[in-house]
């Protein structure tokens, strides 16, 4: 495997000369940058990223630790958190906890091999193990979603409450609808407790009463929402609609109803949360919350480079912990009926 050593060797220049050329410096002439950047491309040079930071002491790889890879949501999550550390010359690596099963392990595997320069997680709560991990390592990082009640960490997180309040709301007021039935997410997570508080704070308020059989719990995925979907649309009494915690569980509803032969809106309707890209081409589109998930991404990635840049500038300003709500709107489509704009 080709070294500085044998590019500095080839250029004729000192190892020294060579490093700062491969590493942009300034006072390095343009005429040697290309030079060495020609010769390294010859010998198919590939940096040790691991040295280098070693060396350095920082890193220019920014860690995204997500629960999945596949789903939707976390697909235009990275878009954000792209988009922004790509513009202030980091990379952005992606790191699947295989849905939370792994996430302490995979922290712990992460931190110790010294290869990221800072890190940004998507957890469900922020539980004993995970302080303990977190109170260990020295890298920056940002928490998305989970522990809005801690204010220990930097949290970026959408307006749970005010979004389902919103939606809840407008089934009620908007649409008519007195037999509300709401799918949640899991019960050890955050954003589910958030929002289920929301549905039943709406409904209770403007004189809603809900059944115990309208409350099954899911865990965010398509497949709990076609179960789900299902058991409410083989109630007895079938709800007249059906308020999916976020739009994969929605989109498994749609699966549920055309299982059962019902048709959305008029056999029953269906509302979700997010409004992922997928959302407005379901036949027919979903009314949903919007949950802004490219800008909630754009801000953890802010706020962390905020971070990063105050601790290589030595900053003697204490960092005193921030809380970022990202704003939600209603996007109605065709997936509930008779609804009053």
């Amino acid at each position: 495997m080709p070294t500085i050593k044998v590019i500095a060797k080839k250029a004729g220049l000192s190892v020294a000369t060579v490093s700062r050329a491969l590493n942009n410096d300034p006072k390095v002439t343009e005429e040697t940058k290309q030079i060495v950047l020609k010769i390294a491309d010859e010998l198919n040079y590939r940096p040790n990223i691991l040295a280098r930071n070693f060396a350095k002491k920082t890193s220019n790889i920014i860690g995204l630790i997500l629960p999945d890879i596949t789903d939707e949501f976390f697909s235009e999550l990275i878009k954000g958190v792209d988009e922004v550390t790509y513009q202030h010359n980091y990379f952005t690596m992606v790191i699947s906890s295989h849905r939370y099963l792994q996430l302490e392990t995979t922290l712990n595997s992460v931190l110790r091999n010294g290869l990221l320069g800072g890190m940004i997680l998507l957890v469900p709560n922020i539980n004993k193990s995970l302080k303990k991990i977190l109170s260990q390592t020295k890298i920056p990082f940002v928490i998305i979603s989970g522990g809005l009640n801690s204010d220990e960490y930097d949290i970026v997180s959408v307006d749970n409450y005010q979004g389902t309040y919103d939606m809840t709301k407008y089934l009620i007021k908007k649409c008519g609808y007195k037999k509300i039935a709401h799918i949640t997410g899991p019960s050890d997570n955050d954003d589910a407790k958030i929002r289920i508080k929301a549905f039943n704070d709406a409904c209770r308020e403007n004189g809603i009463t809900v059944p115990k059989d309208y409350l099954v719990e899911g865990d965010f995925m398509r497949e709990s929402g076609l179960k789900r979907g299902m058991e409410l649309m083989s109630l007895k009494n079938i709800p007249e609609v059906i308020f999916a915690a976020n739009d994969m569980m929605a989109l498994g509803c749609y699966d549920a109803a055309a299982k059962k032969g019902l048709n959305i809106p008029e056999d029953i309707a269906v509302v979700g949360f997010d409004d992922i890209f997928v959302s407005q081409y379901l036949n027919p589109p979903l009314t949903t919350v919007r949950s802004q998930i490219e800008d909630e991404g754009k801000k953890a990635a802010e706020l962390l480079l905020e971070k990063i840049n105050a601790l290589n500038s030595k900053s003697a300003v204490k960092h005193i912990p921030k809380k970022i709500k990202i704003a939600t709107e209603l996007v109605i489509r065709n997936s509930t009926k008779n609804c009053k704009t």
